[in-house]
């Protein structure tokens, strides 16, 4: 048996499944594919998380396609955080061109064009379904963090949903959330202080100002009603296939910090939300996290261990999470290792610091006799990559290097009219696309305040009257005293000279 044949049983021995699994591509040795060696990866361990990496231009985003596509095809559904706005295409047939024929032919894979179910939502000013939340879905532990807030900071944050649950005030949006900090540090700081004791006016303000930071890069559009349903992304059509569900992100890549915000409160719903599952044959709902690099690299420490903390429990929700960055390096290390499937496309090593990180990338990776991985790393074609995975019983399985299957959908955005009919015929968009501004904490607060306004208005004009009646009653007294007839003999008897009179007389009898 000859070398390539024995590592053609390798591979297959490797990637075997009793159960159901998707065909990612065929390996390659020694540079050119083999065929009829298929890297199948179970779909009972797709819950595991993982990664897709790659240089610019290696095919992260046709790779991303494919698994979109085939988890729907199993009736999978899953959720695209779409950053650079092209992978809309997926929703029709792609072309079948000669390349892509040569490619199938040369890994044994038959290849057939079609569109896949898809949903596009939107978290800006872009058409398509509304994604909103309110600020009291969030809580005061995970709005905290979002305003990379210290522990003094965070503790005013829970006094104020406190108050607001106490009192029966909705904090829908930051606007209501605003308008409790102003009210408690003003005319209702008595109140509080009564309650809950007291805050400090500094600290207050500063949370206002990181507040306004967030409303800076558009977060008003994203909190608010009505609230989306995390069940609606597990929808599937007519024909079993999974909807995949596109967030439209392009117009928001200089926003990391309304990212982060929405991925994390989208994790932490999902999580919240679905029941405990277990082992299960097939994942609920797989998320792609596209330009990861976005989200790592501008959270704060706290935001990072809580995102850490759901990527290790949401797993048990059967909810899968994929990366997909350039550097494998771009995401923390405890996440990189809770990742059950790593697709490794080419590295590019022009200076010192890449060939370190090349090697720190290969050292992530199962040794092989087969494959020198550094090497390997650096020399893969485009549509070509690394791949490791689970088996069904959860181990690695041997590495392989991969010639990728081709997306079998659109490899190019839709045109705006193609966009604006997806939307058009989207009972999700009609569901969401009602605004509802009900009664809130903003105007509960805003009565009060006007009450209280009222209330010392009218206090301050009874106060003024009595004063004026005090003063125009003393006015009088005194001007009647001075005006009052005096009788001729008092007047004598009061006068002057008739009292140095008397008082003459009275010393002359006592001399006497």
């Amino acid at each position: 048996m000859s070398r390539r044949d024995i590592f053609s049983s390798y591979i297959n021995d490797g990637y075997a499944c009793k159960g159901d699994y998707i065909i990612l591509g065929g390996a390659i040795f020694e540079g050119e594919a083999v065929a009829d060696s298929h890297i199948r990866v179970p779909l009972k361990t797709l819950n595991r998380h993982g990664l897709i990496a790659g240089a610019t231009g290696t095919g992260k985003t046709k790779t991303l396609q494919v698994l979109a596509e085939q988890l729907s095809l199993k009736g999978i559904p899953s959720l695209v955080m779409d950053v650079k706005g092209d992978l809309s295409g997926v929703a029709k047939p792609g072309e079948e061109k000669p390349f892509i024929t040569d490619r199938h032919s040369k890994i044994s894979l038959p290849y057939s064009t079609m569109g896949f179910p898809v949903e596009l939502l939107t978290i800006s000013e872009q058409n398509g379904v509304r994604l909103r939340a309110t600020v009291s879905e969030f809580g005061p532990v995970l709005f905290s963090r979002i305003l990379d807030l210290n522990d003094t900071q965070a503790g005013i944050i829970s006094i104020i949903f406190k108050y607001c649950d106490d009192n029966n005030m909705g904090l829908i949006d930051l606007k209501d959330i605003k308008k409790v900090i102003q009210y408690l540090t003003g005319e209702g700081k008595s109140e509080l202080e009564d309650e809950y004791g007291m805050i400090s006016s500094a600290s207050a303000g500063i949370i206002l100002r990181k507040i306004i930071e967030l409303e800076q890069q558009g977060a008003e559009r994203f909190f608010g009603e009505e609230s989306f349903d995390v069940y609606d992304l597990m929808r599937r059509d007519s024909s079993g296939h999974g909807y995949i569900n596109i967030i439209r992100l392009n117009d928001i890549q200089d926003k990391p910090k309304l990212f982060s915000t929405f991925m994390l409160s989208l994790l932490a719903e999902v999580y919240g939300q679905m029941p405990e599952k277990g082992d299960m044959p097939k994942p609920e709902l797989i998320i792609f996290i596209d330009e990861a690099h976005l989200i790592f690299s501008q959270a704060s420490k706290t935001l990072l261990e809580q995102i850490e903390t759901i990527v290790k429990l949401i797993r048990s929700k059967g909810v899968g999470v994929y990366f997909i960055t350039q550097n494998p390096m771009d995401v923390p290390a405890p996440v990189l290792a809770q990742l059950g499937l790593k697709v490794q496309h080419a590295l590019r090593a022009f200076t010192a610091n890449d060939r370190k990180e090349i090697r720190l990338t290969a050292d992530n990776f199962p040794v092989s006799e087969y494959y020198k991985t550094e090497e390997v790393l650096t020399s893969l074609g485009t549509g070509e990559a690394l791949v490791t995975a689970l088996n069904e019983k959860g181990i690695p399985t041997p590495l392989a290097a991969v010639m990728m299957r081709a997306p079998m959908s659109r490899m190019d955005i839709l045109a705006e009219q193609e966009i604006d009919s997806i939307n058009n015929s989207s009972d999700l968009v009609r569901k969401y696309s009602r605004v509802i501004d009900r009664e809130s904490a903003y105007e509960m607060l805003e009565r009060k305040m006007a009450s209280l306004e009222r209330e010392k208005n009218e206090a301050d004009e009874r106060m003024a009257r009595e004063k004026e009646r005090d003063t125009g009653r003393y006015s009088r007294t005194s001007s009647s005293r001075r005006r009052a007839p005096v009788h001729p003999v008092v007047k004598v008897l009061t006068s002057a000279t008739f009292i140095r009179g008397v008082m003459g007389v009275l010393t002359k009898a006592m001399k006497k």
